[in-house]
């Protein structure tokens, strides 16, 4: 879909009430979004999406009173060394960077996992040859590259090993 005033792909679709049981809907790019979301007397400021949402969610008459946005605390303020995204942008987009981020806001994921899931552990079915650990896995994965290098070097003997040792790895339980 366009943009209603310009040719660029429409990346936001607003929906205004009118009057009661009313509604008008507009699809547009970034910045005409940004101009019909701005305030006549801001319009000529340059500010990023996200400026605006946050100025119309501590708006009087929205659901949160004015100034009711909650102020970041230290938890929001933590960065994953990895992905670089900080606790605030995954609140505010719902997606994590990295999955070492697990572990780098694990005191605040958990109770939202146990919220959402009613537990923290998986407990769904898992493939039967799948590796039950990462050190596992690993090996798993430098048996098949050797494999491929066996194959392809026409080295069928050690293949063969390497086939067995593949087959041995996935089926044992432990």
């Amino acid at each position: 879909m366009k943009c209603q005033k310009c040719a660029k792909p429409a990346t936001f679709h607003i929906t205004d009430v009118v009057e009661k049981g009313k509604h008008q809907e507009f699809h547009f790019c970034d910045e005409h979004a940004r101009q019909h979301l701005a305030p006549p007397e801001e319009a000529a400021e340059t500010q990023t999406m996200g400026e605006l949402a946050s100025k119309l969610a501590a708006a009087p008459g929205t659901s949160g009173a004015p100034g009711s946005m909650r102020e970041a605390s230290a938890a929001d303020k933590q960065v994953c060394p990895v992905c670089q995204i900080t606790f605030l942008e995954f609140r505010n987009s719902g997606r994590l960077g990295c999955p070492y981020d697990y572990e780098v806001f694990r005191d605040e994921l958990m109770p939202l996992l146990e919220s959402i899931h009613g537990d923290t552990r998986h407990s769904g079915k898992v493939p039967k040859r799948a590796p039950r650990n990462t050190q596992q896995q690993t090996t798993l994965i430098q048996l098949r590259n050797e494999l491929k290098r066996a194959v392809a070097a026409e080295d069928y003997e050690a293949a063969a090993r390497l086939r067995d040792k593949i087959q041995g790895i996935e089926q044992d339980p432990a």
